[in-house]
C-alpha cells in the first residue's frame, strides 16, 4: 500500500508539475501578446500621425498658394486705384488751383459774427 500511495503522489506531482507548465506558458503567450499588441499600436499609432502630418503640410500649401494670389490680387488692384486717382489729380489740377486763387484772392469783409457793429 505505501508504493501504491507512492505512486499515486508521484502521479500528482507529475500532474502539478505539468499545470505548472501549463500555467506558465499561458503566461509567456500572455505577455507576447500584450508586447505584439503595443507594437502594432505603436505602428498604427506612427502611421496616422504621418498621415495626419502630410496632410497638415498639404493644407499649408494649399493655402499658402491661395495667400500667394490673393497678395498678387491687393496689388494690382492697388495699383489701379493710385494710378486712376494720379490721373483725375492731373485732370482736375488746373481746377484746384482757379478755386485757391480765387479764395485767396477775392477777399469778402465780414465781420465776425461775435463782433458788436
Amino acid at each position: 500500500m505505501a508504493a501504491a500511495n507512492s505512486q499515486s503522489i508521484n502521479t500528482l506531482l507529475e500532474a502539478e508539475r505539468e499545470a505548472l507548465k501549463i500555467v506558465q506558458k499561458a503566461k509567456q503567450h500572455r505577455v507576447q501578446r500584450l508586447k505584439d499588441a503595443r507594437t502594432e499600436a505603436a505602428k498604427d499609432i506612427e502611421q496616422l500621425k504621418a498621415e495626419k502630418n502630410a496632410e497638415y503640410q498639404q493644407s499649408i500649401a494649399q493655402h499658402s498658394g491661395e495667400s500667394d494670389q490673393s497678395l498678387v490680387k491687393v496689388d494690382e488692384e492697388t495699383d489701379t486705384k493710385i494710378a486712376e486717382i494720379q490721373a483725375s489729380a492731373a485732370q482736375n489740377q488746373e481746377k484746384a488751383i482757379e478755386v485757391l486763387l480765387k479764395a485767396i484772392t477775392n477777399v469778402e469783409a465780414v465781420p465776425h459774427i461775435n463782433a458788436r457793429v
